[in-house]
């Protein structure tokens, strides 16, 4: 390969995660909607019947399908699916930090405005039922943060004779915080409660 053709490869390279192909990934909507003239955060409790996290608070979203044009593109459309609205009811639409996890996924998260509460009809195959938050809540209130350790477990068929130290190899490991918001009888945690506090950091951020 000459190096000519190295120089136009690297030219055209754009950037992004190393390995970004064999993630998963997902966009969700964080939903502001006006009730009784203050701005309130709407969150769904997911469908018992569902296979993974059943009961669980979370956000209107899900896995980024081939047919989306974008990731915003996929935020909406799941809100519209999950909650049994229109398009033209979400308005305002703006991403804020995405964020990558430990366990190979990749969550573009956007704010947007939902028009009318009554308007809702939930998808019941996947939602039991949404409700509403105050956001003056979260900005009066900040998260409880826990840690879980993450540890590295190799596979039985790992090759320790080829690594220095073999099996005493000094393995890195880390922690992950999770987050918990307190609300009456509700407890949102997870990527959910992370994704608020940073929306929450994002407008308590100086000008």
């Amino acid at each position: 390969m000459d190096s000519g053709l190295i120089l136009r490869k690297l030219q055209n390279h754009h950037p992004f995660i190393l390995g970004h192909e064999h993630f998963l990934k997902s966009s969700v909507l964080l939903p502001l909607i006006e009730k009784n003239g203050e701005v309130h955060v709407l969150f769904e409790v997911r469908s018992q019947q569902l296979r993974r996290q059943p009961g669980e608070i979370c956000f209107p979203g899900g896995r980024i399908e081939s047919q989306d044009a974008s990731e915003m593109d996929a935020a909406i459309r799941e809100t519209t699916e999950e909650l049994g609205i229109g398009y033209d009811h979400i308005s305002n639409v703006y991403p804020i930090d995405y964020m990558v996890t430990p366990f190979g996924m990749i969550v573009y998260p956007y704010v947007g405005w939902i028009r009318d509460e009554a308007l809702i009809k939930p998808n019941t195959a996947e939602v039991d039922h949404v409700f509403t938050v105050p956001l003056s809540f979260f900005m009066n209130h900040k998260p409880d943060i826990y840690k879980v350790n993450v540890r590295v477990q190799p596979e039985e068929d790992f090759p320790f004779e080829l690594i220095q130290g073999g099996k005493d190899y000094n393995w890195r490991t880390s922690k992950v915080e999770e987050h918990f918001y307190l609300y009456e009888d509700k407890v949102i945690w997870g990527l959910t409660a992370r994704i608020l506090m940073h929306f929450i950091n994002l407008l308590k951020k100086e000008e």
